[in-house]
C-alpha cells in the first residue's frame, strides 16, 4: 500500500467514525420515530463503512 493510499484509509476512517457518532447522537435526541430510525440506520451503515475501511489497512 503506497502512502497516498494510506492516508486515504485514515481520511476516510476519521470521517466514518465522525458520522456514526454524529448520527447515534441525533438518533439518541430525535422524538420522531421515523427521524431516530432513520438516523440509527445511518450510524449503522458509518459503522459498517468504518469496519470495511478498517480492514483494508
Amino acid at each position: 500500500m503506497t502512502t497516498k493510499e494510506s492516508l486515504y484509509l485514515d481520511d476516510a476512517l476519521g470521517h466514518a467514525q465522525f458520522l456514526a457518532k454524529q448520527c447515534r447522537e441525533a438518533a439518541e435526541t430525535l422524538c420522531d420515530a421515523n427521524l431516530k430510525s432513520c438516523a440509527a440506520k445511518l450510524a449503522e451503515q458509518h459503522s459498517q463503512m468504518y469496519a470495511r475501511f478498517y480492514d483494508q489497512i
